[in-house]
């Protein structure tokens, strides 16, 4: 088959998060047709997760490549970029104000994020409750979707955006994310300034952290007058069944919890002892390093489903520079299979680059070590 032009080609995107919302987004700019299949049945069908930071350098390019920073900014919260590294016992060790006017990395929620760009596409372009189950078709095209509501259509390119356990990432590479080691407990805290002041006060405008080598908490302060809390530690991925536990044991994970940071201070502690609601575990996963594969000229990856890697602030901002780059070379290559060489000649060694220097580092996250951006007075 004869590799069609872009604006002739039927182009798939799997996965509505951050990067395959913006490839669809830059797409539409340059005049292309694009539809996004994504499995939630409708945008409010699970919460979106905590708040992002996206950086000058690689988010916000893709951003003002689709024509939406300016309403970014006016969503996004400056004053987030405030760190805090906390001792143990919840004491300042250092402490990371963002100077007057500064935008590197602003945070904004997901839930926000995706809503900007869920908003800025010609209706009807994402398809919901089209969770992709099989791939098929030749490697030249065209290919074939079948989705889990029972329907299949023909596409000549597919682009899976769909996350760290990619559907479509089998039709290019045989790569299956590994378990790093380390796993997130995530908890939440609602209402925060009337219900969890101290929570409130301890956490402040944007993060704070306390570790000590083995395990470590992380509050993030989110929109809306709530903080998300990340309980993160080495740990077996089935700890909560090992532990005789079940996954709505709120109590029972609480108590398990406790018991490992028995020697914290009651000030950190009460990130585990006073959430509202269930936990949810979150288990670190990474593909392998490098994660290449031979060009195909009908099927790509961006983001997690290309390299995954630990959540060391890098995630999201690569997913929108790749889904970025990948509209872009659509947009002016004559062909899908010229404007996907293009793209993964650029992709693949940057993302090799990061994963390699990200390699077997989740375990960085739970060090009790002062991050290099902080002197040794604890400040910057």
């Amino acid at each position: 088959m004869t590799s069609p032009a872009p604006k002739h080609a039927r182009i798939s995107i799997i996965g509505a998060g951050p990067g395959g919302l913006t490839c669809a987004r830059i797409l539409q700019r340059h005049g292309i047709t694009v539809t996004v299949h994504e499995r939630d049945a409708d945008r409010d069908t699970r919460n979106q997760g905590g708040t992002l930071d996206l950086h000058a350098d690689n988010g916000q390019i893709a951003l003002r490549e689709a024509g939406l920073l300016n309403e970014f900014f006016r969503l996004s919260r400056p004053e987030g970029q405030e760190t805090r590294i906390l001792s143990t016992d919840g004491e300042m060790r250092a402490h990371l104000m963002p100077d007057e006017g500064e935008l590197f990395k602003p945070e904004i929620d997901r839930g926000q994020l995706r809503d900007l760009l869920l908003d800025s596409l010609e209706p009807g372009t994402v398809r919901w409750g089209h969770g992709l189950t099989r791939l098929a078709g030749p490697a030249t095209g065209p290919r074939m979707l079948h989705f889990t509501d029972g329907s299949n259509i023909e596409t000549d390119l597919v682009i899976g955006s769909d996350g760290a356990f990619s559907r479509v990432r089998p039709a290019v590479s045989p790569a299956i994310p590994e378990y790093t080691g380390v796993t997130f407990t995530e908890a939440w805290f609602h209402d925060v300034q009337n219900r969890h002041p101290e929570i409130s006060t301890l956490t402040g405008e944007g993060s704070a952290t306390g570790a000590d080598g083995e395990r470590a908490l992380w509050a993030q302060r989110n929109s809306g007058n709530h903080i998300r809390v990340y309980i993160m530690r080495k740990a077996p991925v089935d700890w909560i069944a090992r532990a005789g536990l079940r996954r709505d044991d709120t109590a029972g994970i609480r108590a398990h919890l406790l018991t490992e940071f028995a020697a914290w201070g009651q000030r950190m502690k009460q990130l585990i002892t006073a959430n509202d609601g269930a936990f949810i575990d979150r288990p670190i996963f990474a593909l392998p390093a490098p994660h290449t594969w031979e060009h195909t000229p009908t099927v790509t990856l961006l983001g997690d489903a290309a390299h995954l890697m630990p959540p060391l602030g890098v995630g999201v901002n690569l997913a929108m520079l790749d889904a970025s780059e990948l509209a872009l070379a659509l947009a002016t290559a004559p062909t899908v299979a010229e404007a996907i060489h293009a793209y993964e000649a650029t992709m693949l060694p940057r993302s090799t680059e990061t994963a390699k220097m990200l390699e077997g580092r989740a375990e960085d996250l739970l060090s009790g070590d002062l991050p290099p951006e902080f002197a040794d007075d604890g400040q910057p």
